[in-house]
């Protein structure tokens, strides 16, 4: 083995591991510092803020065989003692901090600070949010609880879309210590000081932040299409309830994460909770209480998203238990060793064709609608798949637009959401089965 390092050399990387991959899989054992894709290579360089660090992971590794999506990696001391470079184009040093500076390029939609805590916010605890316009175009300054959480948004977000096609992130650390907000408003926020001011007229917000706190770093390399996927999108909601909203939904609620109790420990876990959760939004990352095992936390997409959840998730029955469905006291799910990451997962269903989802959402009802079957389903397959779960009463195959779909109509509600939990996202003669609730009273 070569001579201890803080920078970990990992091999057999496939094209579908992420950078994000790579640093669930040594988080748990230290800060993260840098990181280098060697994508024609099929390696990667990682770097650990100390060597202990990277003595920690490499003694783990040796006993246990790392894997990420099915991969094993493989891992070993680099020769290199310290990476001087971050990606390809990286110039000099960046050197990583908890705030940092966002430019946003081919900006056609008006970012605020709501937005960008939106997007910034499932990464960790976004402190504080400056925003202001510069020649460079529009820039804000995102202070992080922790500098890990700044380390892997930076990673997982430069070069991204907010909005596809346009509003384009290109993320630099900067050197300031702390950030200082005196107003609360669409322009700046302390997040942990809601008590602030909104600012008055005619005063430019947060005036001293123009050069962009003094930052350093250059520019990470190309563009990555695709928007981001937890966006919440003002135009596909007004689409889908015809510009208003659901009787007692206020669309003004800023809390992501949920707090699920009353769960049945016995036979829940965090793919079944995705699975109802996310028909009323995209899911970050979900966390079982171990210190209680009926309760769950459940970070969405946004908070529009979580108001839907807690609305039409509230009193809802599964698996004998009645759920408690509450807004948490926590801004978001601390990402570690004992979370399920979603936030990459192509499951959720937000990420197209949001507009469709969003007119789908509803409570709980018996009857659950089936989607993406194969061709040559029959009506006994689907009732082999999901007759385990209740009483069928009735039950349809039928196709539209050249796809096979199909309802099923359940005894209870119950029956219906045990299914959907059960049975959603499962693999059938090679299709990946999606399942919702229905709205239709019958066949």
């Amino acid at each position: 083995m070569a001579e201890p390092s803080k920078v970990i050399h990992v091999r057999n990387v496939g094209h579908e591991i992420s950078e994000n991959d790579l640093i669930q899989l040594f988080q748990p054992f230290g800060v993260i510092t840098k990181l280098v894709m060697l994508r024609a290579k099929n390696q990667a360089l990682l770097q650990m803020q100390d060597i202990s660090s990277a003595v920690n992971a490499l003694q783990y590794y040796a006993n246990v065989q790392p894997s990420i999506r099915g991969r094993n990696v493989y891992v070993q001391f680099s020769s290199h003692q310290e990476l001087t470079t971050m990606d390809q184009n990286q110039g000099r040093e960046d050197e990583p901090n908890r705030i940092l500076l966002v430019t946003v390029h081919h900006m056609m939609y008006p970012i605020t600070v709501d937005v960008l805590h939106q997007v910034f916010s499932p990464h960790g605890y976004v402190e504080k949010i400056v925003t202001f316009q510069k020649p460079a175009g529009f820039q804000a300054l995102i202070q992080y609880q922790s500098r890990q959480s700044a380390v892997t948004a930076r990673t997982t977000l430069q070069a991204r879309n907010i909005y596809d096609g346009c509003c384009q992130l290109e993320i630099q650390f900067s050197n300031l210590d702390e950030l200082q907000v005196h107003y609360n408003n669409d322009r700046s926020r302390d997040f942990t000081n809601p008590n602030l001011p909104t600012e008055q007229k005619g005063r430019p917000s947060q005036a001293g932040y123009g050069d962009g706190g003094s930052m350093y770093g250059v520019q990470g390399s190309g563009a990555r299409g695709g928007g981001f996927p937890q966006m919440a999108n003002a135009a596909a909601i007004a689409a889908a309830f015809g510009g208003g909203l659901p009787p007692g939904i206020t669309g003004t609620n800023d809390r992501c994460t949920v707090l699920v109790s009353n769960l049945n420990p016995d036979r829940i876990d965090e793919d079944k909770l995705f699975n109802l959760f996310s028909i009323y939004g995209n899911i970050v990352r979900i966390k079982l209480l171990r210190n209680k095992p009926d309760h769950a936390l459940i970070q969405m997409g946004d908070g529009f998203q979580a108001e839907l959840a807690v609305h039409f998730l509230k009193g809802a029955m599964l698996f004998g238990k009645q759920l408690e469905v509450n807004f948490s006291k926590y801004a978001n799910i601390i990402q570690g060793p004992d979370t399920h990451e979603y936030v990459n997962s192509n499951l959720n269903r937000f990420n197209r064709n949001a507009a469709k989802n969003y007119r789908y959402c509803c409570s709980p009802t018996k009857m659950i609608h089936l989607s993406t079957l194969p061709q040559d389903i029959t009506e006994e397959d689907i009732i082999n798949l999901v007759e385990d779960h209740g009483t069928i009463v009735n039950s349809k195959v039928f196709e539209m637009n050249g796809k096979k779909q199909a309802l099923v109509l359940f005894d209870t509600e119950e029956q219906a959401t045990e299914a959907l939990v059960c049975k959603h996202a499962s693999s059938l003669a090679g299709s990946i089965v999606r399942i919702s609730f229905s709205q239709l009273q019958n066949i």
